[in-house]
Order: C-alpha cells, then structure tokens, then sequence
C-alpha cells in the first residue's frame, strides 16, 4: 500500500502550518499529513485545490497542479496530462471548485497520479460531502 494511502493522505499533501478538519496529530509522517479516514483526506485535497482558486488566483488543471506538485520535485507536465486526460478536462480549462462533477475526477486521477492506484470513488464522494459540509 502507498505511503498516501496508509496515511490517508491520497493526495499527499505535505506537513504545513495549515490545518485540516480530520488531520491527526500530531502526524506519525514527518513529510506528509495523516487523516482520520480517506474521506478526510479527500477533502482536504477539495479544501486545497479550492484555496489555490480563491486565495492564489489559480484557475486551471495546469496551473493548480504546477503548484500541487512543482517541477523542481516531479514530473509536472507528465502530472497535468495525466490529470486532464482521466477527467475530460482541458489542462487550460478553467475549473469551477465548487462543482461536484467537476471536482471528484479531479480529485480521484490525482489520488491515481500520487498512489498509481484508481481512487475509491466512494471515498472521493464522502469527501465531498464532507467539503459541502465544511
């Protein structure tokens, strides 16, 4: 099982300052976030890539994912293919992250990208209902 996964971290969203609904600490990971349960985690990829919208002005599968993963650390043009072919979405498309339809593929083909195993959509949906809920 990936490191992700173990910790409930599908999109392996590094240790910070921020702190999330669900995150358990302190960590066991000193690199990356645990959560309580998948579901947590899902939406704290939701929670993120919305404040990447709202607070830094990034609109796009391209630009969310080039901060998300930077090309100093990983493959990030591979990264953005992989995303936007798995959801259908145009690497330059404008996202609207409040947008079930939209935001689940994109949150499962980054879980994929960062695991190399498909989402479980289930958890990725609880996720998001968490994310609704706040």
């Amino acid at each position: 099982m990936s490191r992700g996964l173990r910790n409930c971290n599908p999109g392996n969203i590094r240790q910070s300052k921020g702190r999330y609904k669900g995150e358990v600490r302190p960590s066991r990971d000193p690199a990356f976030k645990q959560f309580e349960s998948l579901a947590w985690g899902y939406r704290a990829i939701f929670v993120l890539l919305d404040t990447y919208r709202t607070r830094h002005g990034l609109r796009t599968i391209a630009q969310m994912i080039t901060r998300w993963a930077p090309p100093v650390e990983n493959r990030t043009d591979a990264y953005i293919r992989a995303v936007a072919e798995s959801t259908g979405i145009g690497p330059d498309e404008p996202l609207n992250t409040h947008d079930r339809k939209t935001m689940v593929p994109v949150a499962a083909a980054i879980s994929r990208v960062e695991n190399g195993v498909a989402a479980d959509l289930r958890e990725v949906e609880k996720g998001w209902e968490l994310f609704e809920g706040n």
